[in-house]
């Protein structure tokens, strides 16, 4: 495969962008790192994530754009910017990669994917759980019919932050569930389609007299069943109950945790239960690990592929689609 010139736009220092650089540079194969720009003053806020990028050229973000040799972008920074400076990349006819979910307009975001689509440029966001060994697998087997019916969802995704982080989260609608909780949307969406209503339960804990919405929970209706996403930023071991549930009619599956660290990056487990007579509650689950993995090297070798050609699942519509569920999920209206 041809080597891909890419460039960065921004980093920040609760999401991927430090990540996503660091998996550039070292995929070589697939990647020619021509350089970087932090827009939005970042050297100044994030001069610890700044620290990595020392050495590789530093660009404006007009000199990325308006380079015809670079053929992607990756757009990493602070996610109320990320649809400004991804609907450049977009005018400027490059391929994209873009840190999730995107800004917190509904019309902007439509306007980066009527873009995108007009110009059949690659569209990429930084869902890593898309690429999660487990997850994938237990997609494929709902896909394949063998859990039947699918009638349940519950989707976790926790941790425990500081009070710095967790007051941050005022900038987004539904804090927590606009921050982390779209992961969590994009499986059962992945999964399930649209649902029927959208309750969002999104509150604050109130601890260390922090009022955001640091507590995030949406409920899906379906017309066979119940769906849920919750998401908390305040669970003491939440990053090892992150979970994923899938419940059909001939088996269940639990994707739990959905990441457990270790040397050389990530590993995960799944359990799975056909036993759908009911005959023998005590029977024990079927029980497997993922080989260790980083969690970024499937992404961005995704998007590598994607540029060269092949086919993106997650098309346009989906992904417009999916961003506007997330933003109902927060609570927030959605103009069109």
């Amino acid at each position: 495969m041809k080597k891909i010139k890419i460039a960065q736009i921004g980093t920040s220092e609760n999401s991927h962008g430090n990540a996503v650089w660091s998996c550039l540079l070292k995929q070589g194969d697939l990647f020619e790192v021509v350089g970087y720009s932090f827009p939005e003053n970042e050297q100044e806020k994030f001069p610890k994530q700044a620290e990595i990028f020392k050495g590789y050229r530093e660009m404006t973000v007009d000199e990325i754009l308006n380079d015809p040799a670079i053929e992607a972008v990756a757009v990493e920074t602070e996610e109320i910017y990320l649809t400004k400076y991804a609907l450049m990349v977009a005018q400027a006819g490059k391929h994209l990669h873009m840190e999730k979910p995107g800004g917190i307009g509904f019309l902007d975001f439509k306007k980066l994917v009527d873009s995108l689509r007009t110009q059949k440029l690659v569209f990429s966001i930084g869902y890593m759980y898309r690429f999660n060994p487990k997850i994938k697998e237990a997609i494929d087997k709902v896909k394949n019919g063998e859990l039947g019916k699918i009638y349940s969802v519950e989707a976790h995704m926790n941790c425990k932050h500081t009070p710095d982080v967790r007051q941050w989260l005022e900038n987004f609608p539904g804090g927590m569930m606009f921050f982390l909780g779209c992961h969590l949307i994009d499986l059962i969406y992945q999964i399930q389609g649209e649902p029927m209503e959208i309750i969002p339960l999104n509150c604050s804990t109130g601890i260390d007299s922090i009022y955001t919405e640091d507590y995030g929970m949406v409920v899906f209706k379906y017309p066979n069943g119940v769906s849920f996403a919750k998401t908390s930023d305040n669970e003491c071991g939440g990053f090892l109950r992150r979970q994923l549930v899938i419940c059909g009619e001939k088996g269940t599956i639990e994707v739990k945790p959905l990441e457990i660290s270790t040397q050389g990056g990530q590993y995960t487990v799944s359990n799975e239960c056909y036993d759908n007579t009911g005959s023998n509650w005590s029977k024990p689950w079927s029980t497997s690990q993922s080989d260790v993995y980083d969690r970024y090297d499937g992404m961005m070798r995704n998007f590598a592929e994607l540029v060269r050609g092949k086919e993106n699942p997650y098309s346009y519509e989906y992904e417009l689609g999916l961003y506007e569920l997330i933003l109902k999920s927060c609570g927030k209206d959605v103009a069109k």
